[in-house]
């Protein structure tokens, strides 16, 4: 296997795993946007929470399948394109994964038919136990997920054996609680609030352009503007947290995301924008704040910065990679906050339903929490190479022995098949939410409980 064949490789698991990346970052907040909802509908009896469920519920629906499907593709690809990956991580990779599975996976697949199907068929408090069940579901399984990857950036607890395999030293306490464990899970998790927040507020300001008067428009937007102007500077917070503990973890991956080639001993500058040279290990055209990188990250504006050039050019990471794609990510966070704190002035003002140009602005920053995930997956990711168990086991050391022609024709196949399918899904979720919530739901047809003589749940009240 040339290089050629590498690379390759690695475009393939990036393309798919980019694709599964977005859909799980979507499902997670709105699984839990849909027990808010069915909690607030039981609390108070309100038809707009019900209608509002009903109506996210079929979308939720939609993604969860699309993530389902696009993950299981991932795990094929451990065993075709990284086999020597599979077997000398296998022994602590695989039953992380298998707990993913059988906890959470296992959790959402017992309940997910009854929170989907059987609004009708059981109590309200038992659908909202249901609805409750896949919203841990989803968080359990991040939990693991996050784990797992963790492990990979800051591996511990582990032993290697005669054959070369990563084996448990002991306790897995130390393996699943890693050091970079407990602030890449709050990252991801406040991140998929946030994706989730911008598109139910896109949706919400989308059908305010049109119908102001709209209840159920009026409150997912409410309830998102909210959202995001709480979670936005709470994820900036627990972003520098996360880029501190890498700094001690991964000091290089630090080095390539600031931009710095050069060892700074009385102070390392912030690079705002620049153009990285890789051949000539400088950044071109930086637009650079003195010392300000040493007072983030070592809240002490003299100390010193490693650079790149302390480090062998086969142990750095793409750097011009990994130094815009955390421009993007932090850029993007910076615009949420934004629009966070325009919504407080809108809802001071009286004016969050009737403000036409914080409505464009909702709408535009609708797919912005996609675009940030998928950077700042491809900043730690990339920004771990060349390694994929960091400090132990090289990328180019953990592929199959495959031809460059194999991999291209699978991965060719996977950007056919992924753009039809999930294109598709993609445009049906974009149909759903381009229909306004209906201000009132109709009364079902009979059912058991009625029959019964039971009061029906309120989920179809009208208001």
């Amino acid at each position: 296997m040339g290089d050629e064949a590498l690379i390759l490789a690695r475009l393939q698991f990036a393309f798919t795993v980019s694709f599964h990346f977005i859909f799980p970052s979507f499902s997670i907040g709105l699984a839990s946007f849909l027990m808010v909802l069915e909690g607030l509908w039981l609390k108070t009896g309100r038809g707009v929470y019900a209608n509002l469920y009903r109506y996210w519920l079929k979308i939720f629906a939609v993604a969860f399948g699309m993530g389902v499907v696009s993950g299981i593709v991932m795990s094929y690809q451990f065993g075709t394109n990284w086999s020597v990956f599979s077997d000398k991580a296998g022994p602590i990779v695989g039953p992380l994964m298998a707990y993913e599975v059988l906890t959470a996976f296992f959790l959402e697949a017992g309940f997910l038919g009854v929170m989907l199907f059987g609004i009708n068929k059981v109590g309200p408090r038992l659908h909202f136990f249901a609805t409750c069940m896949v919203a841990l579901g989803t968080f359990i399984s991040a939990t693991w997920i996050i784990s797992t990857n963790s492990w990979m950036q800051t591996p511990t607890g582990f032993a290697i054996n005669a054959q070369g395999q990563f084996v448990p030293a002991g306790s897995w306490l130390p393996i699943i609680f890693n050091p970079s464990f407990p602030y890449r899970l709050a990252h991801v998790v406040l991140a998929a609030y946030l994706t989730t927040s911008l598109v139910v507020g896109a949706v919400g300001a989308w059908h305010l352009l049109r119908d102001r008067t709209n209840p159920g428009a009026r409150k997912m937007f409410s309830m998102a503007m909210g959202m995001v102007a709480i979670a936005a500077p709470i994820q900036i917070f627990v972003g520098d947290a996360h880029g501190l503990n890498t700094l001690e973890h991964q000091p290089v991956k630090i080095m390539a995301m600031e931009g710095h080639y050069e060892s700074h001993p009385h102070g390392a500058p912030l690079i705002l924008f620049g153009i990285p040279d890789p051949a000539a290990k400088r950044i071109d055209y930086a637009l650079e704040i003195p010392k300000l990188s040493s007072l983030i990250l070592k809240h002490d504006a003299d100390a010193p910065l490693g650079g790149l050039d302390a480090v062998p050019d086969e142990l750095e990471p793409p750097v011009a990679v990994v130094f815009w794609t955390f421009r993007i990510m932090v850029g993007l966070g910076m615009a949420m906050l934004g629009l966070g704190l325009f919504s407080l002035v809108g809802r001071v003002k009286g004016r969050l339903y009737s403000w036409p140009l914080l409505h464009r602005l909702a709408v535009a920053m609708g797919p912005s929490g996609f675009v940030a995930v998928i950077a700042g997956w491809v900043t730690t990711e990339v920004g771990r190479q060349p390694y994929t168990v960091y400090g132990y086991l090289l990328t180019a050391k953990s592929h199959s022995p495959l031809q460059a022609s194999a991999v291209a024709t699978s991965l060719l196949t996977f950007v056919i098949v992924y753009f039809i399918v999930f294109g598709s899904g993609t445009y049906y979720l974009l149909r759903l939410m381009a229909k306004a919530p209906a201000p009132h739901e109709t009364e079902p047809a009979a059912t058991p409980q009625r029959a019964a003589g039971i009061t029906p749940a309120p989920a179809f009240a009208k208001e």
